[in-house]
């Protein structure tokens, strides 16, 4: 099991920190249309991040997840992404 540290570095800037076999550092950003677009302010900013990391994880190791994206790039990789994280929170 992995853990996930999220922590705000500056607006819309988060650094995330994977622990598992291998520890991966991310640097990922997030703005505030694409945060209210997915939770609609049911969960922090940081609580979206570390869901999508843990959605991610479920797909791919740590060591495949880019090192700096922004979050609505994991749509591009796995396009049920944005449908299941509003799912979610809904």
């Amino acid at each position: 099991m992995a853990a996930i540290t999220v922590t705000k570095t500056s607006r819309g800037k988060y650094e995330v920190i994977v622990s598992m076999q291998t520890t991966t550092t991310h640097s990922v950003t997030l703005t505030d249309d694409y945060y209210r677009e997915l939770s609609d302010g049911h969960v922090t900013e940081e609580e979206l991040i570390q869901w999508s990391f843990d959605f991610l994880l479920e797909r791919e190791s740590n060591t495949m997840i880019l090192r700096q994206f922004d979050l609505p790039l994991i749509e591009s990789y796995f396009p049920e992404f944005e449908e299941t994280i509003k799912q979610s929170f809904a």
